[in-house]
C-alpha cells in the first residue's frame, strides 16, 4: 500500500547559459522555441535525466543515495532504459513489475497496457512543460568536425552548434496521491526523486549543454490529499519576472527580480522548501 497521503506541487527554476537545454528534432536540434519566441523544455527531456541518474548504479549520484534507498523492499531499475527488452518486461507478473521499476512506479506507463492487464496507468508525478520567462535568442555557428573520407564538408559541421545565450526557464511538477494506488509508488520513491532534482543537469551535462543550473527547486506539500491551496497560485508566485524589458531576452540572472511565497499561501502548506538549498 502507498503511504503517499498528501498532494504536492513543485517549480523548477532553471538558468541556461550558452547551452541547448532541449533540442528540437523537427528543427535540426535547434533549442525548442514557441511561436512567441519563448523557449521550451519538454517533460520527457527532464524525466530522462532523472532516469539516467538512477540507472547509472556506478555513478556518484546513485552511490550517494544508495545506502538510503537500495535497502528498500522495492528495486530501483529503470523501465524506460535504452537497453530494456519490452518482451521481457511484459512477461513480468504485476507484483514483480511494480517492485522492480522505480520510474514505472513514479511516472507510470501506458505501453504495458497493450495486450495485458497491469495496474500502472498514469504516473503519480507529472512534470509540465518548461517555459522560458522571456523570449530566447539562439546562437548558431559552424564548428569543426573530424573529416571522413568522401565527406564534402571539409571537416566542418555547418551551423551544428545551436545554443540559447541566456534564459531562465520554469518547469512545474505535481504529485498526485490518487494515482499511487495503481502504480505502487511510495513516499520513498518520491523522496528519491526530490533528492535527484538538484543534480539533474550538473551530472548529465554535455557538449551543447554545459551550463544548465537548477537555481531553485521549490516544493510544497498540501495539508491534505485533496489539496489545501491553489497549485497555480503557487507557481505564479514563484515564477521570476524580468526587472525591465520583459519582451527581450535576458543576459544574466541579475535581470530577474527575486521572488518569495506570500505568507497567506505559505500558511496553507504542510511543508515548503527549496530542494537546492537542502543539497
Amino acid at each position: 500500500m502507498s503511504n503517499i497521503d498528501k498532494r504536492a506541487v513543485g517549480l523548477l527554476v532553471l538558468e541556461v547559459i550558452n547551452s541547448n537545454p532541449n533540442g528540437d528534432p523537427d528543427r535540426e536540434s535547434d533549442p525548442r522555441q514557441r511561436l512567441d519566441d519563448r523557449g521550451e523544455i519538454s517533460p520527457v527531456s527532464f524525466k530522462r535525466k532523472l532516469r539516467d541518474l538512477v540507472e547509472n548504479k556506478e555513478g556518484p549520484v546513485w552511490k550517494e543515495f544508495a545506502s538510503t534507498f537500495a535497502g528498500s523492499e522495492n528495486e530501483f531499475d529503470i523501465l524506460e532504459s535504452r537497453s530494456a527488452a519490452l518482451k521481457e518486461i511484459r512477461a513480468l507478473e504485476e507484483t514483480e513489475f511494480i517492485k522492480k521499476y522505480w520510474d514505472g512506479r513514479i511516472f507510470g506507463n501506458t505501453e504495458l497496457e497493450k495486450g495485458r492487464k497491469v495496474p500502472v496507468k498514469t504516473g503519480v508525478v507529472q512534470f509540465g512543460m518548461g517555459l522560458s520567462v522571456a523570449p530566447i535568442h539562439i546562437e548558431r555557428m559552424t564548428t569543426t568536425n573530424p573529416p571522413v573520407q568522401g565527406d564534402k564538408t571539409g571537416g566542418m559541421a555547418p551551423l551544428a552548434y545551436r545554443v540559447v545565450q541566456h534564459a531562465v526557464y520554469c518547469m512545474p511538477f505535481f504529485v498526485n496521491p490518487s494515482a499511487a494506488q495503481k502504480s505502487g509508488c511510495t513516499q520513498e520513491d518520491i523522496d528519491l526523486m526530490l533528492k535527484l532534482i538538484p543534480y539533474a543537469y550538473s551530472h548529465t551535462a554535455s557538449y551543447v549543454r554545459p551550463q544548465v543550473e537548477v537555481r531553485h527547486a521549490w516544493y510544497a506539500r498540501h495539508k491534505s490529499a485533496l489539496g489545501s491551496f491553489s497549485d497555480q497560485a503557487f507557481i505564479e508566485a514563484l515564477t521570476p519576472q524580468k526587472s525591465s524589458n520583459p519582451d527581450k531576452p535576458s543576459s544574466s540572472w541579475a535581470d530577474y527580480d527575486p521572488v518569495t511565497l506570500p505568507d497567506d499561501l505559505k500558511s496553507k502548506t504542510e511543508q515548503f522548501v527549496d530542494l537546492v538549498a537542502e543539497m
